[in-house]
């Protein structure tokens, strides 16, 4: 049993009504974001828990991937959960675009697929009466008092997967003790990628935590991509360099070295740029052409035309093809670790085997940034000028290069195995409630 406190319900009530005061702000703010990507605005009400789809004949299982990453990490996860509970149907719900793309593709006949309810007590007590899951799981760092008080109170168990927590975070979150706090104990069980986000979770206030990895290093790459990437990489006919999952500042940090660093070079190496969101696919080829060098982008055609190979920049501006840049790379750098930002996914990058550069900032991915710096399988610099130095002296020497590819496919297939048991471990839950079907 969760005990809230007088000061803590005050807290959460403070929470709920500055939430409920800011909910038209909240609205345009979605509108607005609908001018570039049209999907923000589609049911928009089912935010508010109004309007929601009446849910399947079977129990429901509700995973929250809030974006991009979150979704592409819950794939093994819902995969490993059907398996184990095959009487389910599984309810994904999302807070951006990206997110609910990417999710779109992991639903199976009967599944259903909302956004995630806006966090004051009206919306969320509306979706769990539409919906009523056997189960909440919360993707990595998503957690809402509102709803995580709601769903207590509605009786539903509440799992945080795939869970991490910076130092940064858990210092922010020690200001807020009595809001997240008892937030924290509401969760059932935490699922934790390591042992420092664990011990950190506990001293947030959770309760039933356990270390069962990184989903993440269970996403297999796409082999059809894979090959496109290594084709094309042959027809390029020269290095390639992908900053992947970049981030603003990143790029204009870069594109203002890049020439000077290149010049001198005889084999001219293409620059591949990935930007993390959508909505800055065209700031970014601006940017490129601001610095007055030749762009070919991804979405102009299905295939490399005659005027890409000689481009000096490829924008890669497409969702879910990342496989697809890491085949036709050389050498990566990780977007996000070279601003304040914590870093993306570098796991990915890994199990493609292309060596990658982490920049100085990967605070979101502590732990596997940390082994995979032991395993020699990624190298770290303070700031993209080293960084990208580092990058061009692997493309100088091959063989170092092909020891690194090795080290990191070997890294990524030996960390393997967390999907199965969260679900073993979800599934468990789910019988101790009498909620499990076979």
């Amino acid at each position: 049993m969760v005990v809230v406190s007088g000061r803590e319900r005050l807290a959460l009530w403070l929470y709920a009504l500055l939430l409920r005061l800011a909910t038209p702000a909240y609205l345009l703010r979605i509108w607005w974001r609908g001018r570039s990507e049209p999907v923000y605005r589609s049911a928009w009400w089912t935010r508010l828990g109004w309007g929601l789809p009446r849910p399947v004949d079977r129990p429901l299982i509700w995973c929250h991937a809030v974006s991009l990453g979150e979704a592409k990490a819950a794939r093994p996860l819902v995969e490993a959960l059907r398996r184990q509970c095959p009487g389910h149907a599984v309810l994904l719900t999302h807070t951006t675009a990206t997110g609910r793309h990417t999710g779109a593709e992991l639903l199976a006949a009967g599944d259903l697929q909302t956004w995630l309810p806006y966090d004051t007590p009206g919306a969320v007590r509306r979706f769990l009466r539409a919906y009523r899951p056997a189960v909440g799981i919360l993707m990595e760092t998503e957690v809402w008092p509102v709803l995580l008080d709601q769903a207590r109170r509605a009786g539903v168990p509440m799992v945080l997967a795939n869970a991490r927590l910076s130092e940064r975070s858990a210092r922010r979150g020690r200001r807020f003790v009595t809001l997240l706090g008892p937030a924290a104990r509401a969760l059932n069980l935490v699922l934790a990628q390591s042992d420092e986000d664990a011990a950190r979770l506990r001293e947030a206030g959770a309760g039933q935590v356990e270390v069962s990895g990184n989903l993440k290093f269970d996403l297999a790459p796409s082999g059809p991509l894979m090959a496109q990437g290594r084709g094309w990489r042959v027809a390029c006919g020269r290095p390639v360099v992908v900053l992947a999952n970049s981030r603003p500042g990143e790029e204009r940090t870069l594109l203002g070295i890049w020439p000077e660093m290149v010049a001198a070079r005889s084999d001219r190496p293409l620059l591949l740029i990935v930007p993390r969101h959508p909505q800055r696919f065209d700031e970014v080829a601006d940017l490129i052409r601001l610095h007055g060098l030749q762009l070919w982008r991804r979405s102009s055609s299905l295939a490399p035309e005659a005027a890409a190979w000689s481009a000096d920049v490829w924008l890669g501006d497409s969702l879910g093809e990342l496989s697809l840049y890491y085949g036709m790379a050389d050498v990566a750098l990780l977007g996000g670790s070279f601003e304040p930002l914590g870093g993306h996914n570098l796991i990915e990058s890994l199990a493609c085997g292309c060596p990658m550069v982490l920049g100085p900032s990967v605070f979101n991915f502590a732990a596997a940034a940390e082994a995979a710096l032991a395993a020699g399988a990624v190298v770290q610099r303070g700031d993209m000028a080293s960084a990208v130095s580092a990058a061009l002296d692997l493309l100088d020497h091959p063989q170092a290069r092909e020891d690194r590819a090795l080290r990191a496919e070997a890294f990524a297939l030996a960390h393997r195995g967390a999907a199965a048991r969260m679900a073993g471990r979800i599934s468990a839950l789910l019988s101790a409630q009498g909620d499990l079907q076979v």
